[in-house]
């Protein structure tokens, strides 16, 4: 009996040893990464992609302004565009590789200011002097583009957010949730669409859940979003600024 009793007490200690060891490892992979990565976030990279969707639109609907900057690919071209909007107007700048221009819309009132590169094109293949003569009366100058020209609902929506923000930031296919990552410094976590055709959206997981990169499915550009609900002043030009040219414009490729 007495021979067995230090093998009892060493079975013990190993045992005590082991569940010491245990609690240490258990801290030490807690320090060292193990803990909840959401920790300190808006608890959105806990949702399925689904839900995380509607929190961005959410978010999007009841927010009062946006900036978008970025690159937009389609079959016409490339375009640079930087916009600020809100809910009764925006202001910004579009640029391809021919032409460059600036929009303002303060309510209903849209106005245009462009390059001569904008305005010169001759879209009846003619001499090119009608185009000309219009580049050199309205470059640089803002022009107030009026409601029944088609030049005003092909470029109004630039200025619009509901317009802009709907036809981005849509996810198509079935929806999966990525990694997370960073956008503008801030955490993220990035949903996407279905595969080669739905795009990515990258969505804050610090405050309001809003979106902060979209990547257009098929490599059609990429947009950052920033300045949610900041306001921001929109002032109509001078007159000095301003051209009157009637009530349609020339026609342009544009």
């Amino acid at each position: 009996m007495t021979s067995s009793a230090p093998a009892v007490r060493t079975r013990r200690r190993t045992a005590s040893l082991a569940l010491v060891l245990c609690a240490g490892l258990t801290a030490a992979l807690t320090a060292c990464g193990g803990e909840d990565p959401d920790k300190g976030t808006n608890g959105l990279g806990k949702l399925s992609a689904p839900e995380i969707e509607k929190k961005a639109q959410a978010a999007v609907d009841s927010a009062d302004a946006v900036r978008l900057a970025g690159t937009l690919v389609s079959k016409g071209g490339t375009y640079k565009i930087d916009m600020r909007l809100k809910n009764k107007g925006g202001a910004g700048s579009v640029t391809s590789k021919n032409s460059a221009f600036t929009l303002l819309r303060i309510g209903d009132e849209l106005y245009l200011k462009a390059d001569a590169g904008f305005w010169s094109h001759d879209e009846n293949g003619g001499d090119g002097k009608d185009g000309a003569a219009a580049a050199d009366k309205l470059e640089d100058k803002y022009v107030k583009v009026p409601q029944d020209d088609p030049t005003y609902k092909q470029l109004s929506g630039f200025t619009d957010k509901k317009v802009l923000l709907g036809g981005m930031l849509t996810l198509h296919g079935e929806l999966t949730k990525g990694d997370r990552g960073e956008a503008g410094g801030v955490r993220t976590v990035r949903i996407m669409g279905g595969e080669g055709s739905g795009g990515a959206l990258d969505v804050s997981l610090e405050g309001t859940p809003y979106p902060l990169r979209f990547a257009r499915a098929g490599g059609g550009g990429v947009i950052t979003l920033a300045d949610w609900g900041k306001d921001f002043t929109l002032k109509a030009p001078a007159e000095d600024e301003t051209v009157d040219y009637g009530k349609q414009l020339p026609k342009t490729s544009s």
